[in-house]
């Protein structure tokens, strides 16, 4: 078991529970301080390989996730390993995908789908969650996956 996130540290963003999950931009340098236990990266094409533990999902810019079982699967097992591990979710920008993620895992901790892109922008980037597809994914993305 490893310890999460700072409250406050760039990128973290504090779920309903107290769960802290950090988003990040990949083109972007890496944030000083502690690395993730755990990355979820959401690109369209497979990443560089990195020091910790990570998994890909094929999530192409500006676009939703290539496999939606898949999709719901990863962030379940996110929104699990952020209790007790620094889990980081990154894309190219941080913001439309990663943004979309988050608030997915929002939903997961109980906040409504009908607030929970809003919930993201608010608490981690106001710009977050970039179309009105992925706005849509998220509002799909149903109390049934809690």
């Amino acid at each position: 078991m490893s310890e999460t996130w700072d409250d406050g540290a760039p990128g973290v963003m504090k779920l309903p529970s107290g769960r802290l999950v950090r988003g990040r931009g990949l083109r972007r340098l890496l944030p000083t301080g502690p690395e993730p236990a755990f990355a979820f990266h959401l690109l369209g094409k497979r990443p560089p390989q990195v020091p910790w533990e990570a998994r890909w999902l094929r999530w192409p810019d500006f676009r939703l996730p290539a496999d939606d079982r898949e999709t719901r699967s990863v962030l379940r097992e996110a929104w699990e390993r952020s209790a007790t591990e620094r889990v980081e979710l990154a894309c190219g920008g941080g913001r439309g995908r990663t943004g979309t993620a988050l608030a997915c895992l929002a939903v997961l901790d109980g906040v409504p789908t009908e607030d929970a892109v809003a919930y993201v922008r608010r608490h981690y980037d106001s710009r977050a969650v970039e179309t009105p597809w992925q706005k849509r994914y998220v509002r799909r993305f149903g109390p049934g996956d809690r």
